[in-house]
């Protein structure tokens, strides 16, 4: 079953931003451009980082789980926690 790419409440590319291509992937869900699950236990794949204050940070930069659009529902339930 092929995937529906158009624009809906649950999928939006926007391929005019200038930072699309944000991750190396066909197509990306801009609907979460600003990952919501940055400050939640996030099921994808991120890393944590010491920045050069030695401060632990999450990197989002390897993660395409909130631009994938079968991740929809499962962010929206993470969220309602």
């Amino acid at each position: 079953m092929e995937k529906d790419y158009t624009a809906s409440y649950k999928y939006f590319e926007n391929r005019d931003c200038k930072y699309y291509p944000c991750h190396k992937s066909e197509h990306i869900n801009c609907l979460f451009c600003y990952c919501p699950l940055y400050s939640k236990d996030c099921p994808g794949n991120y890393k944590m980082i010491e920045t050069s204050g030695g401060k632990m940070v999450k990197s989002c930069m390897d993660c395409l789980f909130p631009h994938n659009i079968d991740n929809y529902d499962r962010i929206i339930e993470i969220l309602s926690k």
